[in-house]
């Protein structure tokens, strides 16, 4: 009887295990099926507007994706509270979840006028039925047939409840070695709001630059703590490569071939757009001028809807080393068209014959930034330098994001209490460039 007691509790154990398992094992930003496409979440009205909502608000968020397969399709939704490391919050869905745990998306429509056959899937989340009642990160979990390890794609989203303060600016660095190429970020916390024991073990700072996760500054120390005030004023912990303005490419009608575009091929079922062959920046002058800061949206010239009527092409990038040698390092074609190098098609092979590197994407009628980028080190980990493929320069224009999370005594997940936004050119004196 002993043996089978320890027998039946070692399954039991597994069995609660495997769902965890599970949960640690779901990328933030992934998409597990090739045939979703097109995944854009963002504010309601406001395609380049991160997805962050108030908690207890009326903020919405718009999700939009395509199904290259067509037909119809049982899709569902759930939500995922996280700490601010993006593991999973040991809680109940009942925990954090108003209403019901799924959801099913409604919305859809087959393409129509466009050569490429989808079917379009649209949602507005929170759903009164559906929404998150605390606040922290969250993923967006899309699935198939009401089955959560059919798992098609995940997505970020932070929910915050504004309960601190943060004052905040960038600043040029003293360092004479970045100087001219970084952006530093000096902030303060107020916690007045907060029931404050230990700052340094209850307080997480992270900084996000231009929406991106693979370069964030995390695991923040105050360098000054008076009374409800942190500061925060380093040379090291929240300083940027600043890049450059993003290069673009204007796809919103494919009949009308725009300037970055160097030829297209019409077939009777497909396109095939081929971009101008870029080369390295980093040797070129600063200039400013207005760009997504690596985003894209969807729209189309032609007056029509960008959602289910807009076309797809396969786009041909390919960029020129210096003297044509390829560098020591991988290059990646990076920005949000790429889900900033996590997809397959963002690793560029190098062409011997031609002297250049060379990928191809899917890509649908639309307004585009990107970047090519040298990867450095790999997983999670892995990190992209623009260093020798654009250039660094202190006067770019940037958008930075400062979230701030608490945990509570006692308290089993990590709140998100603030969520700051600043431009790198705020305060800045006309001319300074």
């Amino acid at each position: 009887m002993k043996c089978i007691s320890i027998g039946f509790m070692v399954m039991v154990s597994l069995c609660l295990l495997a769902p965890q398992a599970s949960l640690v094992a779901q990328e933030p930003d992934e998409i597990y099926y090739s045939n979703i496409q097109n995944v854009k979440l963002h504010l309601a009205g406001n395609p380049l507007g991160y997805p962050v909502i108030r908690l207890g608000s009326s903020d919405q968020l718009e999700l939009h994706f395509d199904d290259r397969e067509g037909g119809t399709k049982a899709y569902s939704y759930t939500w995922q509270l996280c700490n601010a490391d993006w593991t999973p919050a040991v809680l109940s869905p009942m925990d954090y979840i108003r209403g019901f745990t799924q959801q099913r998306i409604i919305t859809y429509r087959a393409s129509s006028v466009a050569l490429t056959r989808y079917t379009h899937y649209q949602q507005v989340v929170p759903d009164r039925n559906c929404a998150p009642s605390r606040s922290g990160n969250y993923l967006l979990k899309v699935f198939l047939n009401g089955d959560p390890s059919r798992l098609a794609f995940t997505r970020r989203v932070l929910v915050v409840e504004e309960k601190a303060a943060v004052s905040v600016q960038v600043q040029q660095p003293f360092n004479n070695q970045v100087f001219t190429t970084h952006q530093k970020l000096v902030f303060t916390v107020n916690t007045r709001q907060l029931n404050m024991v230990n700052a340094m073990q209850q307080v997480t700072v992270a900084i996000l630059q231009n929406n991106r996760w693979d370069n964030r500054k995390s695991g923040l120390r105050p360098t000054f703590m008076r009374q409800n005030q942190l500061e925060y004023n380093t040379e090291q912990d929240a300083v940027f490569a600043a890049g450059k303005e993003w290069r673009w490419l204007d796809l919103r009608s494919f009949r009308l071939q725009t300037d970055r575009v160097d030829s297209a091929v019409y077939k009777s079922g497909a396109t095939n757009v081929y971009v101008t062959t870029d080369a390295d920046r980093s040797p070129l002058r600063f200039v400013y001028y207005r760009d997504a800061n690596g985003m894209f949206y969807n729209e189309t010239l032609d007056g029509m809807n960008p959602y289910w009527q807009g076309d797809y092409a396969t786009v041909y990038f390919s960029f020129r080393p210096p003297a044509g040698m390829p560098f020591k390092k991988d290059l990646y074609l990076f920005g949000e068209l790429t889900n900033y190098g996590r997809d397959s098609q963002s690793k560029m092979v190098f062409n011997q014959e031609r002297g250049v590197y060379e990928t191809s994407i899917w890509l649908k009628q639309g307004y585009y930034d990107y970047a090519y980028a040298l990867k450095e080190g790999e997983g999670a980990a892995a990190t992209f330098d623009f260093g020798r493929t654009e250039g660094n320069y202190w006067e770019t224009e940037n958008n930075y994001t400062i979230l701030v999370y608490y945990r509570s005594l006692g308290g089993r997940s990590d709140e998100l209490v603030s969520v700051t936004k600043i431009n790198s050119l705020a305060g800045r004196p006309r001319g300074a460039f």
